[in-house]
């Protein structure tokens, strides 16, 4: 059996542990065990923060857009309501951005979820 040498796959290997574990704080980022760790640990924590950050951002909107409501005079549950029986199709992402940027326009999608009519 012939002999296998491993000097360049293992290079290859910690070079990519290292890589991904730049910038991080003492021997974390310059032991192969403790950035090994290190970058498993972060990995893990992206991928579930990514799934994290859709809840975030969901919340964030309705907020948003339950503060533009109340100065209307609505609250935000009733606002929800009113855009579903008018059949209103903007999502709560657009809203936001309407509530923000575009107060008057906001103020007109309130009107058409008061009446509960389709537009």
């Amino acid at each position: 059996m012939p002999r296998v040498k491993r000097g360049v796959h293992a290079k290859k290997k910690k070079r990519k542990i290292f890589k991904l574990a730049k910038g991080f704080r003492g021997g974390r980022g310059n032991l192969l065990r403790s950035a090994t760790e290190a970058v498993d640990k972060a990995l893990c924590y992206a991928y579930a923060h990514r799934r994290l950050k859709k809840r975030d951002m969901r919340r964030l909107w309705i907020t948003r857009i339950s503060a533009a409501a109340r100065l209307n005079g609505m609250s935000y549950s009733r606002l929800i309501d009113g855009l579903n029986k008018a059949e209103v199709g903007l999502d709560r992402k657009i809203l936001s951005e309407m509530a923000t940027n575009d107060p008057s326009a906001f103020t007109k999608i309130i009107e058409i979820a008061k009446g509960g009519t389709p537009a």
